[in-house]
């Protein structure tokens, strides 16, 4: 494992805009994607624009060195690694710009699918491909891989929707195929490449088997070799070769932009889940349910719905099933309008119930039912995945045939697993194109394992290409199948996609072994190891998705990278690589420990349930000092006056001089540490109020939990805070409510938790449940917390605890913004409303389910509720953002800007609101405006 640069590429030619790192912790932690390979790169590249990576070309070639693109990851087939150099093109290229009314869009490679869509979504429109990782795959890998997904096929996909790319060639020149003279401008950069693919056009032309071989190839999905339909699909040569990109995985060119004609959204679904005896029932079915136009259908086996059954959330239809041999398939009917779907879904359950079905059919446009429906389909990689054994790796893979043949794939599919002995093996994907995906657990540190997967992958070989179909139909030829593409595409065709990888890239210095390969043994290199490290996180499979929410994916480590980094110096342990161990430890506690916000988004978005902010309080846990242990444990038994104190401290902060007071937390941090002693700012408020005084009237609808962070940090501006302004709206509505006896040495227990001092945090634990179970009545009234992280905190604090106090199983736990919008809101009358307002959505707020009530409350007070694009979690994190106020600067920077321009452009928000009081402080101090509790406006707008 090599620690520095082998030959060091020239930083004059890079230009001062591109960042190169050669950190251990840099690249090892960009090294990791989500196939079964790994590569560590030599160094890592980050240009900004179009130039920067012409520049970074340059190096590569003079250096006599090879590049690959890395954007989201989330690749499955190996294509995004590299033992070389590393080109970032996420960090700097994000760029979206909607055009012609949604219905065009430009987007640079580093933005994801979610993110363009959001954008799109106010037009009714969107993308038509459609990943199911399309929360954090990014529109570089969308293209590189001509990325379908559920409902796309062939028609909208990127090869189809593509309007136009902006390309920088190997050679340094750069196309706008666009533009109306890129023809000329690519006859005199590159005269070679403009005549060989025209000759390369007619050589096709002129063998008219194989030109029909092709056509029939790219008639089903096909993401194996490159592109070669596009010489027959065009004349033009800029063309050809636009279209040869999309899908060359990286190994041609670089797209700095690509312009996509969308898609409309059909908004009104109807989804159901129809269950056949047997997979021959279900592929009987299939050809007429494809001819219905059903914009879904995907296909579960026998083995998926049995994993399926262990689902918490299991339909009950299903979960009725005693399945032998059954499948299912799951369908979708999409509308433009509520009239249009209703004559559509009609007709549709009468074709149903023509079927010999093992359940009764139904469609449901109910959004729980929906997402129950999907999450059985959606369920099945986190179930097999996730319960896999320790030290194996989760090979996703894909392949399609012709629909008439899926039903004999399958079924030798099945056999193979038997054969093969991989067991729990499922078989879902989308049936109306012919294309499924399969899920093996595989071990490739030992021999045995690797001979297995050897002679599966020639049996598998063997099954696609005997049924006429493509080893690859979505997730890109990669590595696992480049040594493949001559067996399925004979020598005349392979051939004539190394003269296209020679007239492209004659140096040979993007992304090599990927796509094509001479070695008949390369799929089976640099496979990745998967050592054991901690029970919190092996079950992770490396697929980035937790990446886009995470807030210090931009000035540290994501939750990704802070896994696989534990089992990289794992690894150097075990190989006895003490230079490589030190280098990563050194730098881990920083970028791994201290500036993880532990908000949790990262589980939201995880298919396995991951949250890395678990291991992160283990790992801060481990790391505390008996003496920080004790004095957070002194803290919780007299939290009461922990909190006044520091309510009082920052009053009197805020009537000294904020430089004196900031120089002297500089001092206290320099002396006990950075992430000891907050560093003050003029940004911070005053302090809050005392607790509410203990109440129990008898007539009571609720418990009031006033968060413990309005005694520490005083409302904005002339504001009474949320704790006052909740109270109000409750005693408007003429809801009685009761305080406990100890509120104001009550809390959540989130900064022990977060900190990692447990006995602090057991000591909060037994006090706050015993006290809410006496105050609610034993569960019989719900507690109602005014701070969207603390009710969280609590939600947290009961589940820990129920296995050690099931008793507290009936207590009611409920944010502020969910209470007061169903019991309150429809208590009150608005009398004017503000003209416009800015929601910040927090993270709670998103593991709540409170966001929607958060969005109604502004709803209720303002004609215009603006949103932002690029919200995310603020980082600030409890005191993480006075710890590292650069993790909050980070995390808020696309938001403020998306705030600003959205301020400026309606002349000013009448009012900026979340749901949490240091979230509010985060906003305040990223924005410059005054963030306020949703619930302080809707008390004073109803006085």
């Amino acid at each position: 494992m090599s620690t520095a640069l082998v030959h060091p590429l020239d930083i004059d030619v890079l230009g001062a805009d591109t960042t190169i790192t050669s950190r251990s912790i840099d690249r090892f932690a960009r090294a990791h994607d989500a196939s079964h390979y790994l590569l560590i790169p030599d160094a890592v590249l980050a240009p900004r624009d179009a130039a920067g990576v012409a520049r970074a070309f340059d190096a590569v070639r003079a250096a006599g060195r090879t590049l690959t693109f890395r954007s989201g990851g989330t690749s499955l087939s190996g294509q995004g690694v590299s033992g070389d150099i590393l080109v970032d093109t996420r960090s700097h290229f994000r760029g979206i710009r909607v055009e012609d009314e949604g219905r065009l869009v430009r987007v640079e490679p580093g933005a994801t699918v979610r993110q363009v869509n959001t954008r799109l979504a106010r037009h009714g429109r969107k993308l038509g491909p459609d990943p199911a990782s399309e929360i954090a795959c990014t529109i570089g890998g969308v293209i590189a891989n001509n990325s379908s997904g559920m409902a796309c096929g062939v028609t909208e996909n990127s090869y189809q929707t593509v309007d136009s790319l902006l390309l920088v060639l190997p050679s340094g020149t750069v196309v706008d195929t666009a533009a109306p003279d890129a023809l000329e401008h690519l006859r005199d950069a590159e005269p070679a490449l403009v005549d060989g693919l025209a000759a390369l056009r007619q050589r096709l032309l002129g063998a008219p088997e194989s030109a029909a071989f092709v056509r029939a190839q790219f008639a089903m999905k096909n993401t194996m070799g490159y592109g070669l339909n596009a010489l027959l699909d065009f004349d033009d040569p800029v063309k050809i070769l636009e279209h040869l990109v999309i899908g060359s995985e990286g190994t041609l060119a670089f797209v700095a932009e690509a312009r996509f004609r969308t898609v409309k959204v059909r908004p009104h679904i109807a989804t159901g889940l129809l269950v056949f005896a047997s997979l021959a029932d279900a592929m009987a079915a299939l050809p007429g349910l494809v001819t219905q136009g059903l914009a879904t259908i995907e296909l579960m086996d026998a083995a998926s719905l049995r994993v399926a059954q262990g689902l918490s959330d299991v339909p009950a239809s299903i979960a009725a099933i005693e399945v032998d041999q059954h499948a299912a398939l799951l369908v979708e009917v999409h509308a433009s309008s509520i009239d249009e779907l209703s004559v559509a879904g009609d007709a549709a359950l009468h074709q149903f119930r023509a079927l010999p079905l093992a359940v009764e059919p139904a469609l449901t446009t109910d959004a729980a039912e929906r997402a129950s429906l999907w999450q059985v389909r959606k369920g099945l990689y986190t179930a097999v995945a996730g319960a896999r054994p320790s030290g194996t790796t989760a090979l996703l893979e894909d392949i399609v045939v012709p629909v008439d043949r899926l039903l004999a794939t399958c079924e030798r599919l099945i056999e193979l697993f038997e054969e093969h002995e991989y067991e729990d093996s499922v078989i879902f994907g989308h049936a109306k194109d012919g294309n499924v995906h399969f899920l093996l657990n595989e071990r490739f540190d030992d021999a045995a394992s690797i001979e297995r997967y050897r002679r599966f992958t020639a049996d598998l070989v063997d099954l696609v290409l005997g049924q006429g179909g493509s080893l690859k139909a979505e997730h890109g030829t990669g590595r696992i199948m480049a040594p493949f593409v001559r067996r399925q595409y004979g020598d005349f065709l392979t051939d004539m996609m190394w003269e296209i990888k020679r007239l492209v890239d004659p140096a040979g210095i993007l992304n090599p072994g990927v796509v094509l390969s001479e070695d008949a043994e390369s799929y089976l290199h640099d496979l990745k190891r998967v050592p054991t490290v901690e029970s919190e996180v092996d079950r992770c499979v490396e697929c980035g998705y937790c990446e886009p929410t995470c807030p210090s994916k931009d000035i540290t480590l994501t939750p990704r990278q802070r896994i696989v980094l534990r089992r990289d110096m794992a690894w150097a342990e075990e190989q006895g690589d003490t230079e490589l161990l030190n280098e990563l430890r050194a730098d881990y506690d920083y970028e791994g420990v201290q500036t993880c916000a532990v908000d949790g988004m990262c589980g939201v978005a995880c298919p396995v349930d991951i949250n890395t902010g678990d291991l992160v309080r283990r790992l801060r846990a481990e790391e505390a000092s008996k003496l920080e242990d004790g004095l957070w444990d002194a803290a919780a038994k007299g939290w009461g006056a922990v909190t006044r104190i520091g309510g009082v401290a920052l009053t009197v902060a805020e009537a000294l001089p904020a430089p004196l007071v900031t120089g002297i937390t500089r001092v206290g941090r320099a002396v006990l540490g950075a992430d000891t002693v907050p560093l003050y700012d003029a940004g911070l408020p005053r302090g809050g109020a005392k607790a509410p005084s203990p109440a129990s009237p008898a007539d009571a609808q609720a418990v009031f939990f006033g968060a413990c962070i309005g005694t520490m940090f005083g409302a904005e501006g002339d504001g009474h805070g949320s704790r006052d302004a909740l109270r109000a709206l409750l005693d408007r509505a003429d809801i009685p409510v009761v305080v406990p006896d100890e509120a104001g040495g009550l809390c959540c227990g989130t900064p022990w938790k977060s900190k990692g001092h447990l006995a602090g945090y057991d000591r909060m634990t037994v006090r706050v449940l015993s006290s809410l179970w006496e105050a609610s009545r034993h569960g019989e009234l719900p507690v109602v917390c005014d701070a969207a992280s603390c009710t969280e905190g609590l939600h947290v604090m009961l589940s820990k605890s129920l296995a050690e106090y099931p008793e507290y199983a009936g207590l009611r736990i409920e944010d502020a913004t969910t209470f007061v919008a169903r019991e309150v809101l429809p208590r009150l009358d608005v009398p004017a409303k503000l003209d416009s307002i800015a929601v910040h959505p927090t993270c709670s707020t998103t593991a709540l389910g409170a966001t929607g009530a958060l969005t109604a409350l502004a709803g209720a007070v303002a004609e215009e509720v603006y949103v932002p694009d690029g919200w995310g979690c603020c980082a600030f994190a409890g005191d993480r953002g006075m710890l590292h106020p650069e993790l909050t600067a980070s995390a808020t920077a696309v938001e403020s800007a998306e705030v600003a321009a959205a301020d400026e452009a309606r002349a000013g928000f009448d009012a900026f609101v979340s749901a949490n009081r240091t979230c509010e402080i985060g906003m305040t101090r990223a924005t410059g405006k005054p963030y306020r509790h949703v619930i302080e406006v809707l008390e004073e707008l109803t006085r």
